[in-house]
């Protein structure tokens, strides 16, 4: 793979980076990386360390890096500093149960328990800020029978007040890896960025699959 990256040029910028345990997991943008997809492209990247520490495991996701947003902002921009170490339990625990209720379909009506009501910074390009804006995506994502399906949580990493969570599930008809960053204030997420790729089935350079913690 390293000949194709110098051949095109392409550059990796860290945004942010945050450790839990033996894995460090990073938001990125990829500049020049036209072998993955586009010239511009916004990947998580997660990797294991092992007791030697020495990289040992890679998972990763990525998507375009979209010029215009629905909420404005960009899919990378916001706060990248952890705060609040501390709570990277409870933030874990409240980011997974978060997926389970609302976007797994347990108890959609708490979505109000888990997200603020006064501040919701929207990320993902195509959602607007605030729960407003997720309630008129979730209306029409439903409307065209599009919605998210999230079939299964396979990883959550904290640190402090950010927790990224890593599932599975159905979107366009077509299975899809779910990457959830969210960051969290006083017992409520106040800030999301997300990665939804399709999992490839052809072609595949190993058989390790996109899962496997």
């Amino acid at each position: 793979m390293l000949p194709v990256l110098q051949d095109n040029g392409t550059t990796a910028e860290n945004i942010r980076m945050f450790q839990d345990g033996n894995y460090v997991f990073m938001h990125n943008v990829w500049r020049n990386a036209k072998p993955f997809g586009a010239d511009e492209m916004v990947p998580f990247d997660i990797i294991r360390l092992d007791e030697d520490g020495k990289i040992a495991e890679h998972w990763d996701a990525m998507t375009i890096l979209e010029k215009e947003t629905a909420s404005g902002r960009t899919q990378t921009d916001g706060p990248t500093v952890a705060k609040d170490l501390d709570k990277t339990a409870a933030n874990k625990a409240l980011a997974k149960a978060m997926v389970e209720d609302i976007l797994m379909g347990k108890n959609p009506d708490k979505i109000a328990d888990y997200i603020s009501a006064e501040q919701y910074d929207q990320h993902n390009p195509g959602i607007k800020d605030g729960l407003a804006g997720i309630v008129e995506a979730v209306k029409y994502l439903t409307a065209q029978n599009n919605m998210f399906k999230y079939s299964k949580i396979h990883k959550v990493l904290g640190e402090g007040n950010f927790v990224l969570t890593v599932s599975e599930g159905e979107w366009n008809g077509k299975q899809q890896v779910f990457y959830d960053l969210l960051r969290f204030e006083n017992g409520k997420a106040v800030e999301h960025w997300d990665v939804i790729q399709e999992i490839p089935t052809a072609d595949l350079a190993n058989e390790n699959g996109m899962f496997g913690f």
